[in-house]
């Protein structure tokens, strides 16, 4: 069992000198609404494992830092890419090592994206392995600048503006066996969508960089979860 992270405020109904209201229309007008039921209501907090991946070249504190709890991870569009000879863009990103090919699984954390951060992914869902000519994510989330900075599903779909220089909670729920991807920002659906068929898979989180210039995200409170 867990506590919800969504807090439930309900107005009272207390006059200045501790007078109350008592008529029947005031005490209905007053009655608060049903909350919404949060994301993670029936799932179970499951440990998660990972390592990093970052530059060849370079050490991790170069691209990384863990302080307070917050992990910081930063990448320019001139690094290498993370083995010497790839031809993949540069990152610094955490790799989930919990995979998975069916099941219901969710990543959790709040994410602060700095303003100039432009073109890269800080969440996905990476089908490690996968039928041929089949793609290589199932979901990814991507930021852009305008607007004060912009998610989006992959390069279209978008799903938030105003994302720069601000926590907010990030939530990406897989039901594998359904073939289904739900997205949820500060516990409110966002975004359903199918995933790309049969795979095995694992989260990701960071700046794998697809743009130009630099890079950052940060992740606090991560957590997995399964049912």
């Amino acid at each position: 069992m867990h506590l919800s992270r969504r807090k439930i405020l309900a107005a009272g109904g207390v006059l200045a000198g501790g007078a109350i209201w008592s008529t029947a229309a005031s005490a209905a007008s007053a009655a608060p609404a049903a909350p919404a039921a949060d994301p993670t209501d029936g799932w179970n907090r499951t440990t998660f494992t990972y390592n990093m991946q970052k530059p060849w070249n370079l050490d991790l504190s170069d691209r990384y830092s863990n302080s307070g709890g917050v992990h910081r991870m930063w990448v320019y569009s001139t690094d290498e890419p993370m083995s010497q000879g790839s031809s993949t863009d540069p990152r610094t990103e955490m790799r989930w090592k919990q995979e998975y090919t069916s099941g219901r699984h969710m990543w959790d954390a709040d994410v602060y994206l700095p303003s100039g951060t432009n073109g890269a992914t800080f969440v996905q869902i990476l089908r490690v392995s996968r039928p041929s000519g089949t793609p290589a994510t199932d979901f990814m989330l991507n930021i852009y600048s305008g607007s004060g900075g912009t998610v989006r599903a992959y390069d279209s779909t978008v799903l938030k503006t105003g994302a720069y220089d601000t926590w907010f909670n990030v939530k990406l729920a897989h039901d594998a066996s359904a073939g289904t991807v739900r997205v949820y920002f500060d516990d409110e659906l966002v975004l359903t969508r199918d995933d790309r068929g049969p795979a095995t898979r694992h989260f990701k989180n960071g700046v794998y960089h697809h743009g130009s210039g630099r890079a950052e995200a940060r992740f606090r409170n991560i957590t997995h979860w399964t049912r």
